[in-house]
């Protein structure tokens, strides 16, 4: 099943788009996400970019037990950054796996003595341990905007644009060839 969900903006998320685990089937839901340009704008803002110009994201979100989701998928996008050389606008475009597993909190959940149920995931003892899945909701569109932050190149450059280093040949680009001049100076008015 293919379908744009509802979108809605709290302060603390340049784009979120909730779903309710109660909402996900058994044989799980698949949430093709496009950010509008005002989401674009707020997400490069928090990303510390000059822009982005597409973000787009496609999850399969499964139940994980009763208590649990499984969100897989990839979010793919294309952004313009400062080239780290020349400053001049630089295109790059990020695309990026997601595999994340959440599982409600330990205290949130109702336990039954003698069940299966009271055996959770231990997080000490996983690899990797759930996120939590607070209120019974995950925000795809925070996933999507984590992602795609993690997927910016730090130093991003034009293309045929190198750093050249001075030269260290020149003795006037010595930390203390200054010092070294106003010495020879000294030395000089002294004799």
């Amino acid at each position: 099943m293919t379908e744009r969900p509802r979108e809605s903006r709290p302060e603390a998320e340049p784009w979120s788009v909730p779903a309710l685990i109660s909402e996900i089937p058994e044989t799980g839901r698949t949430f093709d996400l496009v950010a509008d340009a005002t989401s674009r704008t707020a997400i490069a803002q928090a990303a510390d970019v000059l822009a982005v110009n597409r973000l787009e994201a496609t999850f399969d979100v499964v139940r994980q037990g009763r208590d649990g989701l499984r969100v897989t998928g990839r979010v793919s996008a294309d952004i313009e950054q400062a080239c780290v050389v020349t400053l001049e606008p630089v295109e790059n475009v990020v695309d990026e796996p997601v595999d994340l597993t959440f599982q409600l909190h330990r205290d949130t959940q109702p336990r039954r003595r003698g069940t299966d149920e009271e055996i959770l995931l231990d997080p000490i003892s996983a690899e990797e341990p759930p996120e939590p899945l607070q209120g019974g909701v995950v925000d795809l569109g925070a996933i999507a905007t984590e992602f795609l932050i993690l997927g910016i190149n730090p130093y991003p450059r034009k293309q045929g644009v190198s750093f050249e280093a001075p030269s260290r040949d020149d003795p006037s680009d010595r930390p203390f060839a200054a010092l070294a001049g106003l010495k020879k100076n000294h030395s000089a008015k002294g004799s």
